[in-house]
């Protein structure tokens, strides 16, 4: 994933990854956010998750696949009181009942 740089959107970068059958992933405009969200994830996998060197893109896709599954239904996070993102995401909000 990368911002909307002119290296990254240059048609010769582009005609490289269409010519290694890679997808580019870019930011939508120019939201700064949705670029830091982008690498605060692949930081993630990157240091948590991705510990060896696949042997092929099939591996790859597998240790991705379950570093996501791990992440969201398995491992607690402390900024969500030690809940996993899906639990507190699939989470009904409590109806307050007013007492008189």
């Amino acid at each position: 994933h990368s911002d909307r740089g002119l290296q990254y959107c240059s048609e010769v970068y582009q005609r490289e990854l269409l010519k290694n059958n890679i997808m580019p992933s870019m930011t939508t405009g120019y939201d700064c956010y949705q670029n830091a969200l982008a690498e605060r994830i692949n930081g993630i996998l990157k240091n948590e998750f991705l510990i060896y060197k696949c042997n092929n893109k099939q591996e790859l896709d597998i240790l991705i696949k379950e570093s996501i599954e791990t992440y969201n239904n398995l491992r607690p996070h402390l900024a969500l009181n030690m809940k996993t993102p899906n639990f507190v995401h699939n989470k009904k909000p409590v109806k307050l009942t007013s007492q008189v």
